[in-house]
């Protein structure tokens, strides 16, 4: 028997019939159990370039780039036909059995802008699934060259790497895993290399050296034997926009290869123009990685499509194992799916023909502009790289405590800056940035205007209803 279909009026002037069918029908991403299977979000109506409007008709600069994600901005008619010709021409094809040719061009492509050695790649859905490949590929690597105990992952304390099971495990923000299971006994967390978070007394050298030698101590507690694989992201991008210290991810990098520990640079944010470049490991970090995990910008969006390049050497090791039979057991169905890898070779195009070179050249301007915020009483940093910064709000600039009477600081900024034409993401006592990168110079500094704009009204909000001194 079918479902009965509820009629509900769906023109644009009846915002609440939308809502109602979100609460009845729609599960949102990551919900809290008082709301979940019944709640509606703010409603995103289209998209122009920087973009977005909303349900009440207001054109609001889309900050995050929907999240780390639209780098070329929305409504790109070249991407728009691109998905409907190939979908015309051939829509999907078993990747079991079968080849594409968007796939096969696009590897070729990405091989050419990874580190030397990385020519392979694995596509996926999206970052968290680009991940689970990656780790997967090394478990299995492991046991072909007959190394089963040698299985265990290091990540970092503020860590995001997905929600699939096995990498949400690798998480390293502790509501990730408040009421959620995962593989804990798989995991090795060291701490978040976050300079703002440092202990007391230490410079950034030596804080980078302490973050060094825990690694380097770890290994030698755990033994190398033991662990098959290091993961991080070259920004903790929903970790904050965490930079590391200078010199931090070369040295970590070379401890893997000095221990036979696989490292994995998940670039699932950092990828695709946000630094500047195709890939910002070896060009913006100097480390040249064993795999590489990407997504997001890789479609700008338009497409779920991810990935992982993988090191050459990696397959002529097992090329020469003592087992030829050895399968990968791992795929997906979606797995280089033909609109999403020609999408992505379209994507490229404009990325390379100076899109990547202007966000190069203005991206000096974003991060100053930000920067400037510093001078505001709730802003204990703003910190970034490329376009991508994080402004973090904190009681008072001597302890660099966050605000622990008001959590929620976040959103209150977020809804201020909606009421002046602005997105931004919140997260908690911090604001993420990462607009789409064909911003102007004139649009960085509107968007710069309405955040600083946005934080004092805050401010006095918060001093108002006794939740902050000031």
């Amino acid at each position: 028997m079918a479902a009965k279909r509820e009629e509900i009026e769906l023109d644009d002037e009846n915002q609440s019939a939308i809502e109602a069918i979100a609460e009845k029908h729609l599960v949102q991403p990551w919900p809290v159990s008082g709301s979940i299977g019944a709640e509606a979000r703010g409603l995103i109506e289209s998209g122009d370039g920087i973009y977005v409007t909303d349900h009440a008709g207001r054109r609001l600069i889309d900050g995050p780039a929907g999240m780390w994600c639209v780098n070329i901005g929305h409504r790109r008619q070249e991407l728009a036909q691109v998905l409907h010709d190939q979908a015309m021409a051939l829509s999907y094809n078993s990747p079991w059995y079968t080849t594409n040719e968007p796939s096969a061009l696009l590897a070729e492509r990405l091989s050419g802008h990874a580190p030397e050695g990385l020519n392979h790649v694995f596509y996926t859905t999206g970052g968290s699934s680009a991940v689970e490949t990656a780790f997967r590929f090394m478990q299995f690597y492991n046991n072909v060259r007959g190394r089963p105990e040698k299985k265990l992952i290091v990540s970092r304390e503020g860590a995001y790497h997905g929600s699939t099971y096995l990498s949400a495990s690798m998480n390293g923000r502790p509501r990730d895993h408040d009421w959620m299971d995962s593989a804990s006994e798989q995991v090795i967390k060291l701490s978040c290399p976050n300079p703002f978070r440092r202990p007391a007394g230490l410079t950034v050298e030596e804080f980078c050296e302490s973050l060094v030698e825990e690694f380097r101590s770890t290994i030698e507690r755990i033994g190398a034997d033991r662990i098959g694989a290091f993961i991080g992201e070259p920004i903790m991008a929903s970790g904050g926009v965490i930079v590391p210290p200078d010199g931090y991810l070369t040295r970590m990098r070379a401890l893997c290869a000095e221990n036979d520990i696989l490292f994995i640079a998940d670039e699932v944010v950092t990828a695709f123009g946000r630094l500047g470049h195709v890939f910002a490991s070896k060009e913006v970090f100097g480390i040249e990685p064993d795999m590489i995990t990407f997504a997001k910008g890789v479609t700008s969006g338009y497409f779920p499509l991810g990935g992982v390049m993988i090191r050459s050497k990696l397959f002529e090791d097992l090329r020469q194992s003592n087992h030829s039979d050895a399968m990968f057991a791992h795929g997906l169905t979606y797995s280089s799916h033909p609109i999403g890898c020609a999408v992505a070779m379209k994507n490229l195009d404009i990325l390379e023909d100076g899109l990547l070179a202007e966000t190069r050249a203005i991206s000096a301007h974003f991060q100053s502009r930000l920067k400037a915020l510093e001078d505001l009483p709730l802003v204990g940093e703003v910190r970034g790289l490329g376009m991508m910064a994080g402004i973090e709000c904190v009681a008072d600039h001597v302890s660099n405590n966050p605000l622990t009477l008001d959590l929620e600081v976040g959103k209150r900024i977020d809804k201020h800056c909606q009421e002046l034409g602005l997105l931004v993401r919140p997260l908690i006592n911090m604001c993420v940035m990462s607009p789409p990168l064909i911003i102007s110079v004139d649009q960085i500094d509107t968007m710069a205007d309405i955040l600083r704009q946005s934080i004092v009204i805050t401010q006095d909000e918060l001093v108002r209803e006794g939740l902050w001194k000031g």
